[in-house]
């Protein structure tokens, strides 16, 4: 079997150096390029490993070795936790990328014939692979950053009135500038086909008007709403929606001015 020394060693050039960017982008740790290249290259130096006969154990530790190496090289030494984090992110992307790779290398490497996979041996897509890999891991850190600012606005809401009690996911939508013009209360939204207002509570009707759209909901006041069990509003007016939010998991919209306020 032949083995191609400077493919290998480009290609472990190349996913090192990746994997680093990408620990630089997801914990913010503001690298210099130049390090995380030279990070990449101490990396690559793993390909001499191929000349040497080690145990399984052996060659696992010199792995660890020089991922620490590499973490030292591209972010400097700040503290024994920081370089922790480091490695265990570097570990969690290489896992996540090295998953997807080798689902991709067996879709790429096999062919399907009567229901059976057969080895196709005469195509080779390592190039294809590498067009995708970067691919993958600019995905990973969009939706990381999406799913950070989408949970930092998440509360658990709980809605009282008398003995009766809802919980529902919230929202906080600084956009959301609904006011009832008479009370001067703002107006958090709700979307629950299944809720009935009680006896008790008298609906009233708020206008509102947003982009080229204008009309009047339907409100009603709760007697206490309670954020993550730890803050209470009293007397909160609450509108419903006719639509679902296009927000995965999300029942409510909440106003700023309330909830910023307690927080």
């Amino acid at each position: 079997m032949k083995v191609y020394l400077d493919l290998v060693f480009f290609l472990n050039f190349f996913f090192d150096c990746l994997l680093l960017f990408t620990v630089n982008i997801v914990l913010k740790r503001n690298g210099k390029i130049r390090r995380i290249l030279l990070g990449g290259l101490v990396g690559s130096c793993s390909t001499i490993f191929l000349f040497f006969s080690m145990t399984s154990f052996q060659l696992f530790l010199c792995k660890v070795f020089l991922s620490v190496a590499m973490i030292l090289v591209s972010f400097s030494y700040i503290s024994f936790k920081e370089i922790i984090i480091n490695l265990l992110y570097l570990y969690f992307v290489s896992i996540l990328l090295g998953g997807f790779l080798y689902y991709l290398n067996l879709e790429f490497s096999y062919d399907v014939i009567h229901n059976v996979f057969v080895s196709n041996q005469h195509h080779s897509y390592t190039f294809l692979l590498l067009l995708i890999a970067p691919i993958i891991l600019y995905f990973y850190c969009k939706q990381g950053s999406y799913r950070k600012k989408r949970n930092a606005n998440l509360y658990c809401i709980e809605l009282v009135e008398g003995k009766r009690k809802w919980q529902y996911t919230g929202y906080l939508d600084t956009g959301n500038q609904l006011y009832d013009p008479y009370t001067k209360r703002p107006v958090h939204l709700l979307y629950d086909p299944s809720y009935k207002p009680s006896r008790k509570q008298r609906t009233i009707y708020v206008p509102y008007q947003g982009l080229g759209v204008s009309g009047i909901i339907p409100c009603v006041f709760f007697d206490k709403m309670i954020i993550n069990q730890e803050k209470e509003i009293v007397k909160v007016l609450v509108g419903f929606s006719k639509e679902p939010f296009q927000i995965d998991g999300v029942s409510m919209i909440l106003h700023g001015d309330e909830i910023l306020d307690e927080s």
